[in-house]
């Protein structure tokens, strides 16, 4: 019996996958990048040359009204960064990681506020000239969420085939298709409905969701020698194993670290012992450039772990967990080589001068 269970679970696999594959068009590659308004960098200052994808966040839900509302900036948008790079494809995101996962849900449960909610997106698109729609509903973890979200899916989806066809649906989410032990991802629909996911293997860790006791941690680790299951690796092949085709996933890495505060300044390398975070460079969430900052100012000691795919760097008692060049340059290898579709940052803001975005797309290849 267990033999033709997992036989029929791969049968299964199989035809989502072939379906996938001849429903839906791939680009040779996703250099994706999300970018929010009110920041130092506006939409006109992006080098939108180093990207094939670029993401404008956040469209809001409206819980009233089911419908979605756009910062102004969100409006101009994929005809500002067009300008650069007319082959550019400019998705509007929807959520984001302050919206509570309930609100989505209550939209996603009933038939007409789903119709609500998908008419208001693809209407908001098509006006202001979006390429794609992407959803940013985070923190699912209970099973009628997902129930929730692989039906939304199924009519968001159909929706725009029948409207228009040309719009791309990807969604944001978590690094692994495991929520937690109970509640699962859909993958089929998600296989069937989505161009592409772009998965977020970042946040891992943090000092103020730390396990005890509090040790230093990279949060976005490619792979973890302790035999951890959190990792980017792992969770993308716990995607693949779950039937969502390796092409038609997007590997997530951010541009930002977390500080942390050591116990012992000597003792600094990762899984040091901390007394949790480090408030005094970036609020303890520096991005990349205060990083680099904080490195020439203080003289920062910079270190590399290649077991963990990790920069990670110190000065005093403060120790920060970051991607660098070198780290960025084998996490896009590893997506290349491993099949996947592509990158995405979050966020371009926090580059330094698009270093990091650069070495992204130099490494990856036309």
């Amino acid at each position: 019996m267990a033999s033709f269970t997992n036989n029929s679970l791969k049968t299964t696999i199989s035809i989502i996958t072939l379906l996938s594959l001849l429903n839906f068009r791939h680009a040779a590659a996703v250099k994706g990048g999300y970018w929010f308004p009110g920041t130092s960098i506006t939409s006109s200052n992006i080098d939108s040359t180093l990207f094939t994808h670029l993401f404008c966040a956040f469209a809001d839900l409206n819980t009233q009204t089911n419908q979605i509302t756009l910062p102004s900036e969100c409006a101009s948008f994929p005809k500002t960064v067009k300008q650069k790079n007319p082959s550019v494809k400019t998705l509007l995101s929807i959520g984001g990681g302050s919206a509570k996962s309930s609100d989505f849900n209550t939209m996603a449960s009933q038939p007409s506020s789903r119709k609500t909610f998908i008419d208001s997106t693809i209407t908001q698109a098509l006006a202001n000239g979006y390429d794609g729609l992407d959803l940013d509903w985070e923190q699912q973890s209970e099973i009628d969420e997902m129930n929730n979200l692989g039906t939304l899916l199924n009519e968001w989806r159909s929706a725009i085939k029948a409207r228009s066809p040309s719009l791309l649906l990807t969604a944001a989410l978590h690094y692994s298709p495991d929520a937690n032990s109970v509640a699962k991802f859909p993958a089929q629909s998600i296989t069937l409905n989505l161009d592409f996911v772009n998965v977020m293997a970042y946040d891992f860790y943090a000092p103020a969701w730390s396990p005890q006791p509090i040790v230093t941690r990279p949060h976005a680790n490619l792979r973890d020698p302790t035999n951890s299951q959190v990792s980017g690796s792992n969770g993308i092949s716990k995607w693949i194993s779950a039937g969502v085709p390796a092409n038609k996933l997007v590997l997530g890495f951010p541009y930002y670290g977390y500080a942390w505060k050591l116990s012992n300044a000597n003792n600094n390398g990762i899984l040091a012992p901390s007394t949790g975070g480090d408030t005094s460079i970036g609020g303890g969430t520096p991005s990349y450039q205060q990083i680099r900052s904080f490195i020439s100012q203080k003289g920062a000691i910079v270190k590399y772990d290649a077991n963990y795919v990790t920069n990670y760097c110190y000065f005093g008692t403060t120790w920060i967990a970051y991607d660098d060049l070198q780290t960025i340059s084998a996490k896009v290898m590893y997506a290349k080589n491993s099949g996947l579709l592509g990158y995405f940052t979050w966020n371009v803001v926090q580059d330094n001068n698009w270093a990091l975005s650069k070495q992204a797309s130099q490494t990856w290849g036309a």
